[in-house]
């Protein structure tokens, strides 16, 4: 108990001191470089996952090479990963991006992929019997009732996304991590526990940002049946 007070009075000095708000190196200009790795990564994996979890799920073909993809890059380990893109590109943005994005895509292409394959035959007979063509269908029809499981695949992807993109760090660059890595370098546990939170609590942030657009666009029959977790 006297350790949690300890690491929690130690939390709030950090947060609370001016000089952690200010320049280069504060947390505003951390958290937008962080921001903008998750960012850029999230809407890179949104484009691979989804167009091939949407075009397999509609069609049918291509299911089992979609699981064995995703599952190859959920066993690629995300800081390995950079090492080997830095010491082939060398240093930049590229490595990271192309580490978070390996990490964010197979959340999303399976989740669509399940989420539109899930889909009532007899509706998509119904669609077909009144006249919609193909592409109709899949986004009149099959989206809609799969938004459920898609949201579901884009926060789980947001939210590792924005805890893993702290290893943008590692190889020199910026973000929250930056604190982590420079607090254990100069073993300075208050900035580590400090930027530790300051993740934790921008995870969370984006968990209720979900939960909000879940509750504005989801059907409220689809979100009484729709998985949560």
């Amino acid at each position: 108990m006297n350790d949690f007070l300890n690491q929690t009075e130690l939390v709030w000095h950090w947060l609370t001191d001016s000089r952690q708000w200010h320049g280069d190196e504060g947390i505003p200009a951390r958290l937008l470089e962080h921001l903008t790795y998750s960012g850029l990564s999230l809407l890179f994996a949104a484009l691979i996952g989804l167009s091939f979890g949407l075009l397999v799920g509609h069609t049918g073909r291509g299911a089992f090479a979609v699981a064995s993809v995703a599952n190859l890059a959920r066993a690629v380990p995300t800081f390995g990963l950079v090492v080997l893109v830095v010491t082939l590109a060398g240093l930049s943005t590229a490595p990271v991006l192309v580490a978070l994005v390996a990490l964010a895509v197979p959340p999303i292409l399976i989740n669509t992929f399940e989420g539109v394959r899930g889909v009532d035959p007899a509706t998509r007979d119904a669609a077909h019997g009144v006249g919609m063509t193909a592409w109709q269908v899949l986004f009149r029809v099959e989206v809609p009732m799969a938004l459920p499981l898609i949201l579901l695949g884009l926060r789980v992807a947001a939210i590792q996304v924005v805890a893993t993109a702290t290893v943008a760090a590692y190889p020199g660059l910026g973000g929250l991590g930056r604190f982590i890595v420079d607090g254990l370098s100069r073993n300075d546990y208050e900035l580590v526990i400090g930027g530790s939170t300051v993740v934790v609590v921008l995870a969370l942030v984006v968990q209720i940002v979900f939960t909000a657009l879940r509750r504005a666009i989801v059907s409220p029959g689809l979100r009484v049946a729709a998985p949560k977790s």
